[in-house]
């Protein structure tokens, strides 16, 4: 990819931020020290947005209460990190960023109305947000209607493509069949079960998890369940488990139930360091085992893009700057990177297009690329998703992920792969 224009990414401590002598990173298509003079408010806003000759807001939507805190802390954490960073090099287009932040409270209607107050009242030029598929669809006609752009940084089931959303996680074709493909390739599996939280992406998920293991690979499904958000009580399901006898625990169980859920099985007696059964999850990431505990899910596997063990420069200075930003002791998942990488898409947009119009964003969004993004190289489909690698990460008792297994190339989102709706 060495011929390809790039978008780099520098993270850059918070000492280094507020020094002021650290290199900064210039955009793909503008130079650096981009002035506010040089990009007259009335040009580059010509819709409304909360833009004036300094400043220019975005919201941040995410649930700070309620069970989905512990999956979405990280979300904000890593959005308003890119963000002190973008105006340590001087903002978008000259104009620092200001952020009006609410909470979803892990209720799908007040995401919706958070949404229409951040778009409507507030005018802001962009929104960070969401988590569940359930507050994304909840937003989602609020988005269109007033057209506003969101950016949405979670994994999830696809079989959606909005021109108001820049999905920055994965969707099923990059990380569901990837990672059943995985297993039963390089573990043998034939017989699974699959949970999952009850509302829309566990559902969907196993929907499509199901077609692939029957149809496509030739297993079993030998029982399928799900339960509220915010339940605790699994051990009825774990004995099912363990009569049924599957090579393998398909889990997407979300939020702060995770945290029940993964000790009453160890306390079961199910371990997963001797994988009989096998444990795949594709909804815990080390946000949520820093809740669950590591040594309550060593030797579980998790499929995803991202995981804070990877080796490579990039993503050391981000680890970094985000440990330095909001503590030592903090840990970053999958669904925190894509979050990070939201500002930042957004940035490289607005300049492209030279304006913060929704209209001519959305025009400029396919063919954005990020060369230094902690996950690696990334580009904007033509479908609003991104091309990445998919990861499989085995987990340890330090609550960290071991990458065990990467894609040789970026793999092209398909959100609506045929045989799958």
């Amino acid at each position: 990819m060495a011929d390809k224009k790039t978008f780099p990414i520098n993270p850059l401590s918070r000492r280094a931020i507020l020094a002021g002598g650290a290199a900064l990173g210039a955009t793909l298509f503008l130079p650096k020290g981009l002035r506010a003079q040089d990009f007259p408010t009335d040009q580059v806003n010509t819709t409304g947005l909360a833009v004036t000759d300094d400043t220019v807001q975005v919201g941040i939507l995410h649930s700070i209460s309620g069970t989905m805190s512990i999956s979405e802390t990280g979300s904000v954490q890593a959005e308003k990190l890119a963000i002190e960073q973008i105006n340590a090099q001087g903002g978008v287009l000259g104009r620092k960023i200001e952020t009006i932040q609410e909470d979803g409270a892990s209720d799908w209607p007040t995401f919706a109305e958070k949404a229409r107050k951040l778009l409507v009242n507030d005018k802001v030029a962009s929104v960070m947000g969401c988590w569940t598929s359930a507050s994304r669809k909840a937003v989602l006609p609020v988005f269109e209607q007033y057209n506003g752009m969101l950016y949405y940084p979670t994994f999830y089931e696809g079989l959606e493509e909005s021109p108001n959303v820049i999905y920055t996680g994965q969707e099923a074709t990059q990380q569901i069949i990837a990672g059943l493909d995985w297993v039963a390739r390089e573990k043998g599996a034939k017989s699974f079960y699959l949970l999952g939280s009850d509302y829309i992406w566990p559902r969907t998920s196993n929907k499509i998890a199901r077609k692939h293991i029957e149809d496509k690979l030739g297993g079993k499904v030998l029982g399928e369940e799900y339960y509220p958000l915010g339940h605790t009580q699994f051990n009825s399901v774990i004995n099912k488990i363990r009569l049924k006898k599957p090579d393998v625990i398909y889990a997407i169980v979300v939020g702060g139930s995770n945290v029940a859920f993964y000790k009453q099985l160890k306390a079961a007696g199910i371990d997963m360091t001797e994988e009989a059964p096998l444990l795949l999850t594709i909804s815990v990431t080390e946000d949520e085992i820093r809740g669950i505990g590591g040594e309550n899910i060593e030797g579980a596997y998790a499929c995803m893009k991202y995981f804070q063990s990877l080796e490579n420069e990039n993503n050391r200075e981000f680890v970094a700057a985000f440990k330095e930003m909001w503590g030592d002791d903090m840990v970053i998942g999958d669904v925190t990177q894509a979050a990070y990488l939201g500002p930042w898409l957004w940035k490289a947009a607005v300049e492209k297009a030279g304006s913060f119009d929704v209209d001519k964003v959305r025009e400029a969004s396919p063919g954005i690329e990020l060369a230094s993004a902690p996950e690696g190289y990334v580009k904007i489909h033509e479908n609003h998703h991104l091309w990445s690698k998919t990861r499989v990460g085995h987990a340890k008792a330090d609550g960290q992920y071991e990458v065990v297994f990467e894609t040789g190339d970026l793999v092209e989102p398909d959100p609506f792969p045929e045989g799958y709706q």
